[in-house]
């Protein structure tokens, strides 16, 4: 089903949010530094650009915890390409292909504004959607309700200008999709009866992670778990709508947390660490079955990473989605470790690290062990540089894409790193003080991409 025309053939890509890239203010915007990026990375043989999920981030910067998971971030767009759309012709037509999400994300931000408080927090009859208190409110706050639409109408015009000129380079578009939503969102607060929430709206389990490789007490999300039964009775809408969304955005999604299709790991209220949770069945092929039927092949990746179990990979395989191998996780043990290159499939996206993993550097020269230090040397035959070494392992390897983060392309060490999970603070903020221009940078990794089959012709 997965294999789509970012996974037609052997591919490289870089991973980079839109928020890293540089230029003037306080992140990275579309504009000519996202067109100058889409250059490099064909100058220098990529064919794929990752990026983080795009929708608005919450306080601390995370794109994963949004108060849309329809939206598009409005910082990412200069104010004064908004100002020179105040009579955009064609909106009305977007407003009309975005009336599932958009009037309700639209209200919730001018309400959030009023009362600065998280939505179940707000007078009751707006906190449980009392059709005459809506509309009110609708009236009330006509101006600002119209503005966030014309927000998010220059938004997807934005990306979708974008997306035709990386397009026209040869660049795939490569998104992230998040599997739980914020509670503080537009997305709960407009859909309750989807999610494990009490008569007053209050979360009943939290969502998580048991004790893994980032934390040994585990992760508390702060998310609510969806009512899968609901989901199915509604005839799987919610999700077929989110999907359609952003397959209009992306050429190939990654699905995170994808072992939440089988189950997710559920965490009693006001518990003080994730140690205690269960493992709670999720809808499996179901859903799969359900968008497969709405939306045809699905062009999508599944994130296989942390604690997976036979059910998972068999639900993997069943719906023929590609899988992650990620090289900071294969040294260490045993030879039938799936990280370790001999093991790759060609069905498969490698990665040196993701964006929740330190760089390649700072993981090589703080996070790895003596042990894994040995192995790795022993595996790629005592190299000088053993995380050039890496690099190369992951463009060799047989998994048809293969992605580099931009921060171990550039050989950057962990002061670049772009998340820390489980922790809240100096994370996402990570920005590239130039695109590369210098021919010596493009010509390597061109060179790279021809040797390891990942350049693509046109």
């Amino acid at each position: 089903m997965s294999r789509g025309p970012a996974l037609d053939r052997r591919r490289s890509g870089v991973l980079l949010h839109p928020t890293s890239l540089p230029g003037p203010g306080a992140h990275g915007r579309l504009g000519p530094e996202a067109v100058r990026f889409c250059d490099f990375l064909r100058a220098s043989g990529f064919s794929v650009w990752q990026t983080l999920p795009l929708n608005p981030r919450d306080e601390t910067g995370s794109p994963y915890r949004s108060a849309s998971v329809f939206a598009i971030d409005p910082t990412l767009l200069d104010p004064a390409d908004i100002e020179m759309e105040q009579h955009a012709t064609d909106m009305a037509a977007f407003l009309a292909d975005q009336c599932f999400w958009l009037p309700d994300y639209a209200l919730y931000v001018a309400l959030r504004r009023e009362y600065e408080r998280p939505w179940y927090e707000w007078p009751q009859a707006l906190r449980d959607r009392d059709p005459a208190t809506l509309d009110i409110a609708r009236k009330r706050h006509a101006e600002a309700i119209e503005s966030t639409c014309r927000i998010q109408y220059c938004c997807h015009r934005g990306w979708s200008q974008l997306r035709s000129q990386a397009h026209s380079r040869g660049i795939r578009l490569f998104g992230d999709l998040s599997f739980f939503v914020a509670y503080d969102s537009a997305d709960v607060w407009a859909q309750r009866s989807l999610f494990l929430l009490d008569d007053e709206g209050r979360m009943t389990a939290n969502t998580g992670v048991p004790p893994d490789y980032f934390s040994a007490t585990g992760q508390l999300w702060g998310m609510p778990h969806y009512d899968w039964q609901a989901i199915r009775a509604s005839g799987w809408r919610w999700w077929i709508e989110r999907l359609r969304r952003q397959l209009a955005l992306f050429d190939l999604l990654r699905l995170d947390h994808f072992r939440g299709l089988a189950a997710a790991w559920q965490v009693p209220m006001h518990s003080p660490d994730a140690v205690g949770g269960h493992w709670e069945p999720g809808p499996g092929h179901a859903l799969i079955a359900a968008l497969t039927d709405a939306l045809g092949p699905l062009p999508l990746v599944a994130e296989d990473l942390g604690q997976i179990t036979p059910d998972v990979d068999q639900l993997r395989h069943r719906a023929d989605l590609a899988g992650m191998r990620v090289l900071q996780f294969a040294f260490g043990g045993g030879a039938d470790n799936v990280h370790l290159p001999h093991n790759h499939v060609s069905h498969a996206v490698v990665y040196t690290g993701t964006h929740d993993n330190n760089t390649l550097i700072g993981w090589w020269t703080q996070d790895c062990s003596a042990v894994a230090q040995q192995h790795a040397r022993r595996y790629l035959g005592n190299p000088a540089n053993a995380p050039e070494a890496l690099q190369r392992e992951v463009l060799a390897s047989v998994a048809r894409l293969a992605v580099l983060p931009m921060q171990d392309l550039l050989e950057l060490g962990a002061e670049a790193r772009m998340n820390r999970p489980g922790t809240a603070v100096d994370n996402w903020s990570w920005r590239l003080d130039w695109i590369p221009d210098d021919t010596g940078t493009s010509e390597r990794y061109r060179s790279l991409n021809r040797l390891y089959g990942r350049l693509v012709a046109g």
